[in-house]
């Protein structure tokens, strides 16, 4: 790491101090082994029907049973239900053909009305992108890839848990989503006397979130692939479980892919994280809207990576180990310390002088010794991220290779996110960390293309082909 000293203290006293400061972040190969151990502790305690209601990682079915294989093959369509935007997909598998036909913003009187008026937009919005095809009078199957949190209750029934990301629809909270977009559509046609959705027929036969998306996209290309991971904003990873584990859905032949939400990790009386927790960690949770929830999302997600870097910086400052010990009013904003500065600063040859830029843009007056320990800070917590996230990671795999029995297991992770993608470290630092908690895993790391859309539509993909298997044995009996 880098080391500086500022004025008025001794080189050795700043130093030491600083150190001090960002010690707490430093997570030796043991404690990062306990937390590997302590998370698949958690795994099983989600799955289990006796402890799932007080399970902080929820280990939530999602119902799809396998990945791809290959032999998919036919016009599929992608609905991405996001934050910010409702979009449509055209996926042509064999051709591996993707083309995004719409993309329209969610108004916010729509984000804050009734249900009903959140689907029927949507409803409109995918009428509208059907203008764009060339596919009439075929049966256009449809995943839909919904980002708020979701119980599935089978492929294509899932129950909205709660709206989040600027989300309060009145009306939606317990519903099935994809039953509300069926009446959406249906009310649609029913509108117009020339439908769209009377020329393109479409079947909604899958639904999944953007992790599931991400797992599903990747396979494809490479059948290896059963683990789905998520280091964006948020965090989340999914895999393919053993059936006789998943207590909570019936059955125990074959496999099924499991959504961990393992962001909730460490919440309420689980104590998981405790001992990793530092003092900024809980400023963070204190100061976020969702207090007590999401611990293990807050120490490693894009969201709060930034807001971390820029309270160890206040302390800093506040100890005059930073900027002659005189902040700034941009420095004492929440959030004002953007994750994506953490990047920019860690880069080769750029960074420092990308921190003096950023630096002086927040307020402060920053010298070469300032900069290369705001240098430190974020490397230190880039670094713990990526360690954290490499032991729950290494938690899944060792799960997968203990539960089918072999000496040795090799996998491909399909990868999305910013945080993952944009920082010039970070992979490295996580396959490390897996390297070492996982010895007996091999684990090929794949970014993966929109996740959300192609993935939902590849979901789509598989439950036709399974369902063709299933029709042809049914008939050979």
């Amino acid at each position: 790491m880098s080391r500086a000293v500022t004025e008025g203290a001794s080189e050795d006293d700043a130093r030491s101090q600083v150190e001090d400061v960002l010690l707490p972040f430093d997570l030796p190969l043991e404690k990062l082994c306990e937390v590997s151990k302590r998370l698949d502790e958690n795994l099983t305690k989600g799955l289990t029907k006796e402890t799932h209601d007080k399970a902080s990682v929820k280990m939530l079915p999602t119902f799809v049973r396998d990945t791809p294989d290959g032999t998919e093959n036919g016009d599929f369509l992608a609905l991405d239900l996001g934050g910010t935007n409702v979009r449509v997909l055209h996926v042509r598998v064999e051709e591996n053909l993707q083309n995004l036909l719409y993309k329209k913003p969610i108004p916010e009187y729509i984000k804050k009305g009734k249900v009903e008026e959140l689907f029927n937009y949507i409803a409109d919005v995918l009428a509208e992108s059907l203008k764009e095809l060339e596919l009439k009078e075929k049966v256009l199957p449809l995943g839909f890839s919904c980002s708020f949190p979701c119980e599935q209750k089978d492929i294509d029934k899932a129950n909205l848990i709660r709206w989040t990301k600027g989300f309060a629809c009145s009306g939606g909270v317990g519903c099935d989503v994809v039953k509300l977009l069926k009446e959406a559509i249906k009310r649609k046609e029913e509108s117009e006397e020339h439908n769209l959705f009377q020329v393109y027929k479409i079947q909604p036969v899958a639904i999944l979130n953007d992790t599931v998306g991400t797992m599903m996209s990747c396979p494809y290309k490479d059948q290896s692939c059963e683990i789905g991971l998520i280091i964006g904003t948020g965090t989340n990873a999914c895999y393919m479980e053993e059936m006789r584990d998943v207590k909570r859905v019936e059955g125990d032949e074959g496999r099924m892919c499991i959504n961990t939400e393992w962001g909730g990790f460490g919440d309420g009386d689980d104590g998981s994280l405790q001992d990793v927790r530092t003092e900024f960690d809980k400023k963070v949770d204190l100061s976020s809207s969702n207090q007590g929830v999401h611990t293990f999302e807050k120490m490693i997600s894009g969201m709060y990576l930034g807001e971390l870097a820029r309270l160890v910086l206040i302390e800093m400052t506040e100890k005059n180990l930073l900027f002659g010990g005189k902040g700034s009013k941009a420095l004492s904003t929440p959030y004002s310390f953007k994750t994506p500065f953490i990047s920019e600063i860690e880069k080769e040859n750029t960074g420092l002088k990308r921190a003096q830029e950023i630096l002086k843009d927040l307020g402060l007056s920053a010298k070469q010794k300032d900069c290369e320990i705001v240098q430190q800070v974020c490397e230190t917590i880039s670094t713990r991220s990526a360690q954290l996230c490499g032991a729950a990671l290494a938690a899944v795999a060792n799960r997968i290779r203990n539960n089918r029995g072999l000496s040795h297991f090799s996998t491909t992770v399909g990868v999305d996110g910013a945080v993952y993608a944009q920082h010039p470290h970070y992979s490295d630092r996580l396959q490390k960390t897996v390297q070492k908690l996982a010895p007996n895993c091999t684990i090929t790391f794949v970014k993966t293309e929109d996740g959300s859309g192609n993935g939902a539509a590849m979901a789509a993909a598989v439950v036709k082909r399974l369902k063709r298997k299933k029709s042809t044995s049914s008939f050979l009996k």
